[in-house]
């Protein structure tokens, strides 16, 4: 939805011939081909696509054989075939997962995002690279599956907070999962970050809402949404003047 709004707000400015765009949530909708044909068929003259859908082989191999101009924004696994605005999930998820192990400690819970979600599987991967780094190993009670809703965090939390032995830290995969662990810490009457330290990844809004706010990964979405409509106009403008186009891979920074 951040993708959304903010790469509406963007395309309303840099919309070459004035139209203002209405883009749509894809995965809302039942078939990811339907869904493209969908917006083709209403005239869009290019296609962001957010994730999950940016890192969907099927996809992504329709857009490219349709020819339509498209950006994938957030995707973990850009495609030489089309433009790209991203963050490096791994990094994100080694920084925080350092930053963990600096404040002392070591036995440290993980929540799994949506596994079919490469971002998920790289972040992952970054938490259990760098705890093999400093020498811990990371027993398989000590991660949980979510799905990144908030509701798939409360499930993994129990799950990690029940266990006779608490971590002294979890890092969760998003936000909202990050936020339902502070709810059930708070309903076991337990204080964060002083009984446990709770962090999560994206940077959205519900990290300044909860209490105490969250720790967290900072996802530049509206710069990367912006950045990614801009690419979308070039590929458009260029595809009209009849020129040949060089997908453009945008990496951008994060912050803790």
């Amino acid at each position: 939805r951040r993708v959304l709004s903010a790469s509406s707000s963007r395309a309303r400015r840099v919309q070459p011939d004035g139209r203002a765009p209405h883009p749509r949530e894809l995965r809302q909708l039942r078939s990811q081909r339907k869904a493209i044909d969908r917006l083709i068929a209403d005239g869009a003259d290019g296609i962001l696509v957010p994730p999950p859908l940016c890192d969907s082989k099927a996809a992504l191999k329709q857009l490219a054989e349709m020819g339509i101009p498209s950006v994938a924004v957030a995707t973990a696994k850009p495609s030489p075939q089309m433009s790209a605005v991203r963050i490096d999930d791994y990094e994100g998820a080694l920084t925080m997962t350092k930053h963990l192990l600096a404040l002392g400690h070591t036995d440290i819970g993980f929540v799994k995002g949506d596994p079919e979600h490469t971002p998920a599987q790289l972040r992952y991967q970054a938490f259990i690279d760098a705890m093999r780094e400093a020498g811990h190993h990371v027993p398989a009670e000590r991660v949980a599956q979510g799905m990144f809703t908030y509701r798939s965090g409360l499930l993994a939390a129990r799950e990690l907070l029940a266990q006779p032995t608490r971590p002294t830290a979890i890092f969760a995969s998003n936000d909202d999962m990050a936020a339902a662990v502070i709810a059930v810490a708070h309903g076991l009457h337990l204080q964060v970050p002083d009984d446990i330290a709770v962090c999560g990844f994206d940077d959205t809004p519900v990290a300044t809402t909860v209490w105490p706010e969250l720790t967290t990964i900072h996802q530049p979405i509206t710069e990367m949404a912006r950045s990614a409509v801009a690419l979308l106009v070039e590929h458009i403008r260029a595809r009209r003047a009849g020129q040949s186009y060089m997908p453009q891979h945008r990496l951008m920074p994060f912050t803790l």
